[in-house]
């Protein structure tokens, strides 16, 4: 899909408080290892862990620490840029849910390597019909820390699909280092989070399902 934005951002839109609340209340939970799709069933149901097979292979493509949030008072404060972005950036997708949002703490040597969102079927559980049915439409990434608390960790887009032989085509999102700079993109995108050099880089990531395009 050939689209003029291919992500939508607003600088120091989330208030300094807002940012240093989510933080407070993320750090006060329990984290848990992020995973990628398909490793949740893998857990052993009494241990609540992967084996130890199972999470090096993750740590390859995958190392952070996530917390999950459904507060109605987070949503209320980014939700208003998801929709100014789907309109502005020219998207205009269809969407209807917004999953829970993740807390994200990424430490030294921590990262999440290139990936898409979006997955290649609908989520299929008949019992969730906020999910049913329906695919990754928007992400979301709040940057929730200032970018002199940690180096590296850098948030990177791969536009491979615009170049007719698949070449990367790599842009650092220098849009996203303002704390509480928002940015949106079509969740189909390529991304990834770089190693965290030094200090601690915290993230909310919330995505927004739809129906499938049409």
């Amino acid at each position: 899909m050939m689209l003029k934005n291919y992500y939508y951002s607003f600088k120091s839109a989330l208030p300094l408080r807002i940012c240093d609340d989510i933080i407070k209340y993320g750090t006060q939970q329990k984290p848990s290892l992020a995973l990628t799709g398909g490793l949740q069933n893998k857990i052993n149901p009494l241990t609540k862990k992967l084996s130890q097979k199972d999470e090096k292979d993750l740590k390859k493509k995958r190392y952070s620490d996530v917390v999950w949030m459904t507060d109605k008072w987070i949503y209320k404060e980014i939700h208003p840029y998801i929709v100014r972005a789907n309109q502005e950036a020219g998207w205009n997708f269809e969407y209807d849910w917004s999953e829970s949002c993740q807390f994200t703490k990424y430490s030294k040597d921590q990262y999440y390597g290139w990936h898409c969102d979006s997955w290649e079927e609908t989520y299929n559980d008949p019992k969730d019909l906020n999910t049913y049915g329906k695919i990754r439409k928007l992400s979301v990434t709040v940057s929730l820390s200032d970018p002199s608390e940690y180096k590296g960790g850098e948030l990177e887009f791969d536009f491979r699909n615009l170049d007719p032989d698949k070449k990367r085509n790599v842009r650092k999102c220098k849009e996203i280092l303002p704390k509480g700079s928002i940015v949106i993109f079509p969740s189909f995108c390529w991304h990834r989070v770089c190693p965290v050099k030094s200090g601690t880089r915290y993230s909310l990531v919330i995505w927004n399902l739809g129906r499938p395009y049409k």
